[in-house]
């Protein structure tokens, strides 16, 4: 059996004014323990102190208090909360053992009206309660982001791959652009050699010859200064051209946006806000309606006809509009008599109930068709919201594309004025070598000038090799990093599975968990002629607000013998009470289990197991005494009888 956080320690209660309790302490070691005695013995006003003491508001204030505590003392830690009236309510102060108890609340404290205990007897989803502690929107949001992500790595691949194919023609370049310098450099070095001859031949006119260099000099790099020019005038055209199809696939996309994706946002959030009241509001008319059943239930099972009182007397938070309403077609008196506490018959009282039942289920089957429209609102809303942002940023990159543009034609305006002035420079220069050139002179002039042009044509060929020798390396560093990326996305295609089969899987291990143990309790229990019951997962399609979706449900299916060996499929309402009651536990067992409460939650409490014989009470608290660290039963006592003497028992409170 796991344990909890805080190992098997004694847990310490200190309880005033809960329920019927005026005060009390009690410890409750590992293992069983069973509370004992009469009805109205206070055992369940404990349970609900166990319950405050781990977070839950399940809990009642004696009724002629206005304030009550209960102090839970578990290992070095003490939890204590406070319950205040405050008007009709009660309000909870203080920090208990669970940060959030609601998953506890319906699969942990298995109290008569536990709706998970009760919801295989009512024909409730049973799929939407196991999964109701699932946070579905949160599962598709973390999906969304992790496409999004897997998305990004695929288009980063996708460039390093378009790129990587470019490395062999690189390779290439950057051969033939050395091959092409070494071929300069040694014809260079020879038209070197040659004006090397030259001028030994005319020393004489040494004086004239250097003035012709420094002019062949300033000529070459004015012309060097020239053709740079002229490149980055070409590198700056390039850009342009290449920002303006930037700028028309972007414009092409935003043409292919609504203009106004949000829409009539305020009437979206008013919708969802009116969905959002009436769900609060069928909530409360469910709850108010079980309150009103549970109550005629207890006093049709009390055979107490006669003390059925006016809506003043019945549970807080009743509505009489709903009763008056359910009787409409009976005759005035049944009326008075319904209201006024006159005996009825059993029949009326049976058929109220029932129909009380039927507006319950209606009003359940409305609130599903609330959450699902309101789902689809929700999911409209963010897909608006999604293109919303979408076209912003399209806009916003369009805008810094024109940004850009504007100041590269600026650069190439500026390159162009630039490239005016070093044409005249050259053309000025030119005209001077010309009148300093003489016959003497024409050979090693000459020279001179293939000189100039290889060394002007060197300088270009190095620039290419530079730029090409870059462009190999970051392509290089790009491949490098491609096996980090491939990482990275199998690590997020991992997650992703991991994410999109969650919810079968809680589906599937809830089935699993529940068959599991259906089968085993059976055999234990031994009920006459009951084969098996067990659930099975099916796709059906089903209307969720304004369209139809495939969705899962859980089929119940309850399987009988014969005398004669054969089997065949029975029903719910043809269970005892007591197979129903096994029935409701094992299910909510089952949601314990999938949800892991049994590695946070220490306690376990069952309660109003009357209607199952007291052999099969014990053979039910050792089962469930194998997954909880502390599993108090609360029993009367020919009921505890049969139970381990081992067991802790606790006779008052």
């Amino acid at each position: 059996m796991p344990e909890s956080k805080q190992g098997s320690s004694i847990a310490h209660f200190d309880v005033t004014n809960i329920g019927g309790i005026d005060e009390t302490s009690v410890d409750i070691p590992p293992s069983v323990t069973v509370l004992t005695g009469k009805n109205a013995t206070n055992r369940t006003s404990f349970l609900q102190s166990i319950m405050a003491a781990m977070g839950s508001t399940q809990a009642t204030l004696k009724g002629d208090a206005d304030e009550g505590s209960v102090a839970l003392t578990y290992g070095d830690e003490v939890y204590e909360r406070t319950l205040t009236r405050a008007g009709d309510a009660v309000q909870f102060d203080g920090d208990g053992y669970l940060d959030d108890p609601a998953v506890a609340d319906l699969f942990a404290f298995l109290l008569e009206t536990n709706e998970a205990r009760r919801s295989v007897a009512r024909g409730d989803d049973l799929r939407e309660i196991i999964m109701r502690p699932v946070d579905i929107d949160a599962i598709r949001s973390e999906v969304e982001q992790l496409e999004a992500e897997k998305g990004d790595i695929n288009d980063e691949l996708a460039t390093v791959e378009s790129r990587q194919r470019d490395l062999p023609d690189l390779e290439q370049r950057r051969t033939e652009l050395r091959e092409q310098i070494e071929e300069k450099r040694e014809e260079l070095a020879e038209r070197e050699e040659e004006i090397d001859n030259s001028s030994r031949d005319i020393e004489e006119s040494r004086q004239e010859q250097d003035v012709l260099e420094e002019k062949l000099d300033e000529l070459r790099s004015t012309r060097s200064d020239l053709e740079s020019v002229r490149r980055d005038i070409e590198a700056q055209e390039e850009s342009i051209s290449s920002l303006k199809r930037e700028r028309s696939d972007l414009e092409d996309e935003l043409d292919d946006l609504p203009e106004t994706p949000m829409g009539d946002q305020q009437h979206l959030e008013d919708e969802i806000a009116s969905l959002r009241d009436q769900r609060q509001r069928l909530n409360s008319e469910i709850s108010d309606l079980q309150s009103l059943i549970q109550y005629n239930e207890e006093r049709l099972e009390e055979e107490d006809y006669d003390v059925i009182q006016s809506l003043e007397d019945a549970p807080e938070g009743s509505d009489g509009a709903v009763t008056e309403q359910l009787l409409e077609g009976e005759d005035e008196e049944s009326v008075v008599c319904w209201t006024c506490g006159s005996t009825v018959d059993r029949e009326q009282i049976e058929d109220t109930v029932d129909r009380l039942q039927d507006l319950r289920r209606q009003k359940v089957e409305d609130l599903n068709d609330i959450k699902s429209e309101l789902d689809d609102l929700k999911t409209d809303q963010r897909e608006a919201e999604k293109k919303q942002r979408r076209r912003e940023d399209v806009e916003r990159k369009i805008q810094e594309t024109e940004t850009e543009i504007e100041r590269r034609d600026e650069q190439i305006t500026s390159l162009k004025d630039r490239r005016e002035e070093l044409t005249e420079d050259v053309e000025s220069l030119e005209d001077e070598v010309d009148n300093l050139e003489s016959e003497d002179f024409d050979e090693i002039l000459s020279l001179h000038r293939e000189a100039n042009q290889l060394e002007f044509e060197i300088d270009s060929l190095e620039s290419d090799l530079d730029d090409v020798s870059a462009e190999i390396e970051e392509i290089e560093e790009l491949v490098n990093r491609a096996d980090d990326l491939r990482d990275e996305r199998d690590a997020l295609v991992e997650e992703l599975t991991d994410k999109r089969t969650k919810i079968d899987q809680i589906e599937a291990n809830a089935v699993d968990e529940f068959n599991e143990h259906m089968d085993a309790i059976l055999g234990i229990l031994e009920y006459e002629n009951l084969e098996r019951i067990w659930i099975e997962r099916v796709e059906q399609t089903v209307r969720e607000g304004r369209q139809k979706v495939d969705r899962t449900v859980f089929e119940l299916h309850i399987v009988r013998t014969t005398e004669n060996g054969a089997a065949y499929e029975d029903t719910i309402e043809h269970l005892s009470e007591s197979e129903r009651e096994v029935t409701g536990l094992i299910f909510a067992l089952a949601g314990y289990l999938v949800h892991d409460l049994h590695e946070s939650v220490p306690f376990m409490l069952l309660d109003s197991l009357e209607a199952i014989d007291s052999a099969r009470i014990a053979e039910l608290v050792e089962y469930f005494a194998d997954y909880a660290e502390h599993l108090v039963v609360a029993l009367l006592p020919e009921d505890a009888q049969a139970l381990d003497d081992d067991f802790n028992r606790i006779t008052s409170i």
